[in-house]
């Protein structure tokens, strides 16, 4: 096992985590779980009191449609993307909010950056490319998020390509 004070152990020029951004925080989704609640316990029961008892619980499905849907959203924000550039490796890790795993290794040397850009909205799509293979990155990044991520790429990509001319320490 390499320690921390392993002279073998290459640099690391570059490493980022990547994860999806999620707006709506435990407080908000509860808060907002008992607004919707609150506003459907409401209107169901104005309903109810008029005699159109159906619609009673056609006022809570849809508070449970709203949960449903939030906690699918919770569930995909546990993917995640880690990107690390030493001078020899590029290393893309990418886990999907099941837990399934996909690891490239590539040599930076070899890798150029593609970008999708649209003209009005910016970068759409980032693709690491390498030996006629394309694998794509940065996936649930905005627009500007993945602009300032293709630059720190490339600036790592660069200082990889010009080879060990620093000294790094940990």
């Amino acid at each position: 096992m390499a320690g921390d004070n392993d002279p073998t152990r290459e640099p690391t020029i570059f490493s980022a985590v990547l994860t999806p951004h999620r707006s709506l925080s435990r407080k908000g989704f509860l808060a907002l779980m008992l607004v919707a609640g609150g506003i459907s316990l409401v209107t169901g029961t104005t309903f109810l009191l008029a005699g159109a008892w159906p619609v009673f619980g056609f006022c809570g499905l849809d508070v449970l449609l709203l949960y449903c849907a939030l906690q699918v959203s919770y569930r995909r924000a546990r993917a995640y993307e880690q990107v690390t550039v030493t001078p020899s490796e590029l290393t893309v890790r990418q886990v999907s909010h099941r837990g399934r795993v996909s690891e490239w290794t590539l040599n930076p040397l070899w890798v150029q950056l593609d970008r999708v850009v649209h003209a009005e909205f910016g970068i759409e799509r980032l693709f690491l490319v390498s030996r006629g293979q394309r694998f794509a990155i940065a996936g649930f990044l905005g627009p500007d998020e993945k602009a300032s991520f293709a630059l720190a790429l490339l600036a790592a990509l660069r200082e990889a390509k010009r080879g060990p001319t620093r000294t790094v320490f940990d």
